[in-house]
């Protein structure tokens, strides 16, 4: 597989650097934090984005913390580090990694016995942590481009690549994998309002990926779709409830319904880590909801009428009946998934 020229976050022994995504496709710019406040603004700001990737950077942010907590009882800095997960914990609340992390983090440090422990121990988890989200996408590319054929051209929404996962992508991933596989794939990208993911971030990088891609706005689907346009969706996922119901960025479910409408294979591409066996379906997945001023502006600039009431739910949940297949770095699911899922988990 091959690997792109851009690193979406690091670890530099006392800094988390990061590629800041809200100043994509114009310029590439990295920031260097050293604070877990610092790096839980980024995630809440959407510096950085996309649930494997929020997950990393959510790791990386408490072993930041920590490696500052000075007091040396074990007691207070358990709970120093409380204080720490709560933090990044109330930053994007569908994020189903976030929450994975933070729970492996929690279980490291309560596993040492002295605060010196605790701390290495939070710095090669987060580490683990983001060598197996890049394991996992690598993976799972594999398993779905078996389901691509030469010739496809694929819909995607949102951001699903590198930038979204640290790794190879989900979604993204699946289409990189089967072009280096030598088949011949178009992307059509929806735009993905209101932060437009899709003609900011997805279209650089199938550019930099050198994937044919055409990008339209997420009206424009229903068109592409009902003209014969368009053999297959993929989307990723920022939750994945124990029936299959998936939360992904706002639009994912009106694309399934129109994939199902015009006899179209819509596909999910998640790693297992953004299962949550702990819910039973879609209704419980807590749905973040943004600033409506990124409804009313774009980049500052106001895009409607001063005063205007705007509604930002950032997910919305496609029932598992309208998914065609899972497809996780442990093979490909498809229904029942509420059993499936359960023993691929």
């Amino acid at each position: 597989m091959k690997e792109t020229g851009y690193q979406p976050i690091e670890w530099l022994d006392n800094k988390v650097k990061l590629l800041d995504q809200t100043r994509l496709p114009r310029e590439e710019v990295y920031l260097e934090l050293g604070d877990y406040r610092e790096v839980a603004a980024a995630i809440k700001e959407m510096r950085i984005r996309g649930a494997p990737a929020i997950g990393v950077a959510g790791a990386y942010g408490i072993a930041l913390g920590a490696l500052k907590i000075e007091d040396t009882s074990r007691d207070n800095f358990m709970r120093e580090l409380k204080d720490i997960t709560q933090t990044l914990a109330a930053t994007r609340p569908t994020a189903r990694n976030l929450f994975m992390a933070i729970e492996r983090m929690q279980q490291a440090a309560e596993a040492r016995g002295d605060t010196a422990q605790m701390k290495k121990a939070l710095v090669n988890e987060a580490a683990r942590i983001h060598s197996e989200e890049i394991e996992a996408t690598g993976k799972l590319a594999r398993f779905g481009a078996g389901l691509i054929k030469d010739g496809t051209t694929v819909l995607t929404h949102c951001n699903t690549g590198p930038l979204a996962t640290t790794g190879y992508g989900t979604a993204i991933g699946v289409i990189r994998q089967a072009k280096e596989q030598g088949k011949q794939i178009k992307v059509l990208a929806d735009e993905t309002r209101p932060l437009l993911q899709g003609a900011r971030l997805t279209a650089w990088e199938l550019k930099q990926a050198g994937i044919p891609f055409t990008l339209i706005t997420d009206s424009m689907a229903g068109y592409f779709l009902n003209r014969g346009k368009i053999d297959c969706v993929i989307i990723g996922a920022d939750r994945i409830a124990a029936n299959g119901d998936t939360a992904n960025k706002i639009g994912s479910y009106g694309l399934a319904v129109l994939a199902m409408e015009n006899g179209v294979p819509f596909y999910v591409a998640a790693p297992v880590s953004t299962i949550d066996l702990s819910l039973a379906c879609g209704d419980e997945i807590p749905i973040e909801e943004r600033n409506p001023d990124e409804v009313t502006h774009l980049q500052g600039a106001s895009t409607a009428p001063e005063g205007t009431v705007a509604a930002n739910p950032a997910f919305d949940v496609t029932p598992h009946y309208y998914i065609t297949a899972i497809i996780t770095e442990k093979g490909i699911i498809k229904e029942p998934y509420i059993e499936r899922m359960r023993g691929i988990v």
